[in-house]
């Protein structure tokens, strides 16, 4: 990963690749950052001029390069939009830095050391300027030939490696909120990029037992406890939602439990994340088109996998239970039909009308699993349904749970870590539809409102009196398009940072 580093030093004088600053769109055209005064000056305080002339506006995403002035020890100088200038009592938003600082990381594939001079006022500031530079300079290679025949991984962004320093001018390094900012950035980026690493991993590598055995190698080095039921402790135990899901495929199912405590603790959450590695549809087979990015199923597991990390990382006084239902569902002679009917581990009996509506099965035991413990609230996080792309579209989650504070709570959390997310309705009158003549409930109802009825069949698993939220991240986990701001192509890992903010609200007492 890309290491970062805070530094007092003038621009001028930094021996660097390339030197990043901030440039916003101002009611008369663009209008340099601060952060950047050293470099203002070198161009004569017309550095806005021949930005505009070369076309910049100050555009959000939008990315200018010009050599650097004489005199200079970096060559480069890289102008990154900010998007609309704030007022004058206002600083620059987090998430536009951050934004800003991704888009510049991506572009600086290849560099060895880029400076970003772009606006820090506070701590804040500093984290968010990190966590832009190391989520936008992710790369995913591992499966990719150096172009030799050798066989070995490039581990390169379009044949060249990722950003490998990156310093952040402004940010002092013997100030001790700056320095736990950079820490905490560090920190979440790191498992964050873990994440997304496991989203696009490719499921004949990433089975419920691969994913299992990378959570235990974690829990070792973290201190963490971790307990993995195979496919005979499931049965034994009665988990028939994740078993049924799983029983189609030859790679058996996990239920992995990771936990985290801290000695001055006095409030658990539990975080629960499907995780299906794969997800053919079953015997309800998906149609063409529709198969290819299905590895990332598991997109839910995988934040709640690195929240739980980091808040051991962040050593946050909070304790912390994330649990992975691991599944692969695929069709065979072995696979659950249409019509079957499942008791899962709450005793609840489903009758599965359509085998594609999985993740509501293997989340519905790990629910159960996570409410015996009581803890204080559980949050469940699940690509579970495209209908839920079809409200919200494809960046923002939505966010439904049996306490409207809760679901605020979860809301603004989202918000201010920069993950765009809509709090959704859990309408009563939707639930008739899950009726069975056959079962105590069915996994599908109206399609209409789809995304709304698999919530409130989640609903039906949590422990009563326990706070409750589920995050649909369907839309934002996988980005089929381009890369924008600091998210890649690929796996996303939407939802780790608000996971983790929430875990940071209920250490802090702020969560309720």
């Amino acid at each position: 990963m890309t290491a970062l580093t805070l530094s007092t030093s003038a621009a001028p004088g930094l021996r660097a690749d390339a030197i990043v600053i901030g440039v916003a769109k101002g009611a008369k055209g663009p209008v340099v950052a601060p952060g950047a005064e050293a470099v203002d000056t070198a161009y004569d305080g017309k550095l806005a001029a021949v930005l505009e002339t070369l076309g910049a506006s100050g555009a959000e995403g939008e990315l200018t390069k010009l050599p650097a002035p004489a005199g200079f020890k970096a060559p480069l100088v890289i102008a990154v939009g900010l998007g609309a200038e704030p007022g004058p009592d206002a600083d620059y938003e987090a998430e536009a830095l951050r934004r800003a600082a991704g888009v510049a990381a991506r572009a600086l594939a290849g560099a060895k050391k880029a400076a970003f001079a772009l606006p820090i006022e506070d701590a804040a500031a500093v984290g968010a300027i990190g966590e832009g530079v190391l989520l936008g300079a992710y790369s995913f290679d591992t499966y990719k030939d150096n172009g030799a025949g050798t066989g070995k991984s490039l581990k390169a962004k379009n044949g060249r490696a990722p950003l490998a320093d990156g310093v952040l001018l402004g940010g002092k390094p013997r100030d001790a909120a700056h320095k736990a900012a950079l820490a905490r950035a560090t920190a979440v980026s790191e498992e964050l990029n873990r994440a997304r690493d496991l989203i696009n991993t490719p499921p004949n590598d990433l089975t419920p037992a691969a994913f299992a055995a990378i959570a235990q190698g974690a829990a070792k080095e973290h201190g963490l406890k971790i307990q993995v039921l195979d496919d005979k402790a499931l049965a034994k135990d009665g988990y028939g939602g994740i078993l049924g899901v799983g029983g189609g495929s030859a790679a058996t199912p996990r239920l992995v439990k990771l936990s985290y405590t801290h000695a001055d603790a006095d409030k658990h959450l539990a975080f629960v994340g499907k995780g299906i590695t794969y997800d053919s549809g079953g015997i309800s087979l998906k149609p063409a088109g529709h198969n290819e990015t299905m590895k990332c199923d598991m997109s839910g597991a995988a934040a709640v996998f690195a929240a739980v990390v980091t808040a051991a990382r962040l050593g946050l006084p909070v304790n912390v239970t994330g649990w992975l239902a691991l599944a692969e569902n695929m069709p065979s002679g072995t696979a659950v039909r249409p019509g079957d009917v499942l008791r899962m581990y709450s005793g609840k009996t489903v009758e599965v009308l359509n085998t594609d509506a999985e993740g509501r099965l293997v989340l519905a035991d790990a629910l159960w699993a996570a409410s015996a413990e009581q803890p204080d609230a559980i949050v469940d996080v699940a690509t579970l349904t495209g209908a839920m792309m079809l409200a919200l579209g494809s960046r923002t989650f939505g966010i439904m749970s049996n306490d409207d504070a809760f679901r605020s709570a979860v809301h603004e959390a989202a918000e201010e870590v920069g993950e765009p997310a809509w709090p959704m309705p859990l309408p009563e009158h939707l639930r008739k539809g899950m009726d069975s003549p056959t079962a105590d409930i069915a996994n599908m109802g109206e399609r209409m409102g789809g995304g709304l009825v698999a919530g409130l069949f989640l609903r039906e698993f949590v422990g009563e009196g326990i706070t409750w939220a589920h995050l649909d991240i369907a839309g934002p986990a996988f980005n089929e398009g381009g890369a924008f701001g600091y998210t890649p192509k690929g796996g996303t890992g939407s939802a780790v940072r608000t996971l983790v903010r929430l875990a940071e609200l209920t250490a802090e007492g702020d969560l309720g």
